[in-house]
């Protein structure tokens, strides 16, 4: 099982960012200072979990990943704007981001905001351009990715809830209803919008929402758990779920959402084996 997983991450990483470096503008494009920014945070780094995920929820029903791989890149675009507000000196006011400066310290503050805004802008137009796919199924994957990044129950929600509870004391549902809109509705909307793009309805899509929401809220778990020697949320008092839960109980939270979702992944039968190794993974990094 792990050889599947590592075989799909090796195949899929190289030409995630190969499709990534053909959608994004060139750094000599006028005006060029803007393009230098969006590719600097592009590619600073990263795991791609989330491009991986719309591939492998795509790869439960189609094996060809090419028509659905601009749609992938446009989800790692998002993700990446949502990084660069993220660090930005009125949000974490973090100076470094995988190990290099953040974008507006290497950029400044202004083009830093406009190149997360133009990464924003420019997943919908890739998201849009995907002509494998009909006219429904492109509105509907549009529709399913705005709710993730939206104010409803998506990332901004999420964002503007974490502000709020800065040096606050926040309950247990508290922590949870943040992270369930910060980090794991596009985690899940990731999984979601590959699947529905390669034809899934109904209640396969319902499971995997159920996998998606669990495996987002266990990521969210494991890095509050690897961040919290050296890293800022102490310092600020952030929610996050050692603060509220204790680090033994926030590894037996992040074990069990695992556990749901490889039961969710469970029940789309022996073609879920990929997203149940991507839980497996998940897990692991807190053991």
């Amino acid at each position: 099982m792990k050889g599947e997983l590592s075989a799909f991450l090796d195949q899929v990483r190289p030409a995630i960012d190969a499709a990534l470096d053909g959608l994004l503008p060139v750094e000599s494009a006028p005006p060029a200072r803007i393009h230098q920014a969006m590719r600097y945070s592009v590619f600073a780094g990263g795991k791609r979990l989330r491009p991986a995920l719309c591939l492998a929820g795509y790869s439960l029903y189609r094996q060809d990943l090419q028509a659905v791989l601009p749609v992938a890149c446009a989800i790692e675009m998002a993700h990446t704007y949502s990084l660069i507000h993220d660090d930005l000196p009125a949000m974490d006011d973090d100076d470094f981001r995988r190990g290099v400066p953040s974008c507006h310290k290497k950029f400044g503050e202004a083009v830093a905001i406009l190149a997360g805004d133009a990464l924003l802008t420019l997943s919908f137009g890739v998201i849009a351009a995907a002509a494998a796919f009909p006219p429904d199924r492109i509105a509907g994957a549009s529709a399913r990715f705005a709710q993730a990044l939206g104010t409803r129950e998506g990332m901004i929600a999420g964002q503007v809830l974490d502000l709020d509870a800065e040096g606050r004391t926040v309950d247990e549902p508290g922590v949870e209803a943040i992270h369930r809109a910060k980090t794991a509705a596009l985690i899940s909307a990731s999984v979601g919008i590959g699947a529905y793009l390669a034809g899934a309805s109904g209640p396969d899509l319902e499971q995997i929402g159920v996998y998606g929401q669990n495996i987002g809220l266990a990521f969210q778990i494991v890095d509050d758990i690897l961040d919290l020697e050296g890293g800022k949320d102490g310092e600020r008092k952030k929610a996050t779920y050692p603060a509220v839960y204790g680090l033994d109980r926030s590894v037996e939270l992040a074990r069990r959402f695992t556990s749901d979702g490889r039961e969710a992944a469970r029940k789309l039968g022996d073609r879920a084996a990929l997203l149940i190794e991507i839980a497996d993974s998940l897990e692991t990094r807190c053991a």
